[in-house]
């Protein structure tokens, strides 16, 4: 009989889902809550059922409830092994966020949402509590993404489509999430919680959440652009090529091209090399031959010597 073993790398990955899972959850629980600002999604309809059953229904047991649907979709459409980070992904974040709020029976003098500096910083600078909840919010989500997790949801939604059609996750959630806000702002009027602010003006604020996190949410799969790749067409390619490799200590890849136009054929030169490397090569190339065609391109990974790799 096989027994069951889950190698080091795969429990790490575990481990790492779990801390975005907590960083999304205290961006809810802590500063969205009871702001009023709806993030979208199951997240989203589980705050908007919150507030419909008088605070009574704990939000997090409410996500993990709607997301078993979702899960089970999850698990047929992105395979056993997504599903175990989403299950690992969705419970843990629907704990943690009731873990916050106090509404863990071991835990209810937690209440982290009720402490004084969070209070204040409701009461006298809003739009920082909101920007403070939409980058816990988006490094979360992100992080959970990076690892190939999701806390299911529309995060489901965002898998999919960027398995099947390569789409950013980040603009999935723009799409999907935009319905549930407007639901939840109907239900916030509704309700009559608008109290300090407009529905209009939370719902706005709503937005600005989900465009804050959504960005963060593609920055952190793809990284930052963090190096560059040229292309450099020359007559001097030889000479250049010799400048980058022995004096710049990078690669060089040389490629036969030819002119559309000219039918000529030269040589393009593709390397590629750190931010501030690039204002040293485009000098170099323009001081060996003026005439080079150079073309500079952002670039979000690199595999290999003389390039960190992204986790």
């Amino acid at each position: 009989m096989k027994r069951f073993r889950i190698n080091k790398k795969t429990l790490a990955d575990y481990v790492i889902i779990v801390v975005g899972a907590f960083i999304m959850a205290a961006g809810i629980a802590i500063f969205l809550v009871d702001a009023r600002v709806v993030p979208g999604g199951v997240s989203g309809l589980s705050m908007a059922i919150y507030y419909l059953s008088g605070s009574r229904i704990p939000i997090g047991l409410t996500m993990w409830l709607l997301n078993i649907p979702l899960y089970i979709w999850g698990v047929r459409e992105l395979g056993k092994q997504f599903g175990v980070r989403t299950f690992i992904g969705f419970t843990s974040s629907s704990f943690f966020i009731d873990l916050l709020r106090g509404q863990v029976p071991c835990c209810s003098s937690l209440k982290l949402h009720l402490h004084p500096a969070i209070i204040a910083l409701r009461q006298s600078d809003f739009l920082f509590l909101i920007l403070i909840g939409s980058v816990l919010l988006g490094a979360g989500l992100g992080i959970i993404f990076k690892f190939r997790g999701s806390t299911a949801g529309s995060d489901v939604l965002a898998a999919v489509g960027q398995k099947r059609w390569g789409l950013k996750p980040g603009m999935v959630f723009m799409v999907v999430d935009s319905l549930v806000i407007a639901f939840a702002g109907f239900v916030i009027h509704f309700k009559g919680l608008a109290v300090e602010k407009p529905v209009i003006i939370l719902t706005l604020y709503a937005f600005f959440l989900l465009f804050v996190s959504s960005h963060l949410v593609d920055i952190i799969i793809d990284g930052f652009d963090y190096a560059r790749s040229a292309i450099i067409i020359s007559d001097q390619a030889d000479k250049i090529s010799q400048h980058i490799t022995e004096e710049m200590g990078r690669g060089v890849t040389t490629l036969p091209a030819e002119g559309g136009y000219t039918k000529r054929t030269r040589k393009a030169l593709y390397t590629v090399l750190s931010r501030k490397e690039v204002s040293t090569l485009v000098h170099v190339v323009k001081e060996i031959d003026p005439k080079a065609f150079v073309i500079i391109n952002n670039v979000h990974e690199v595999l290999g010597e003389g390039f960190r790799a992204r986790i």
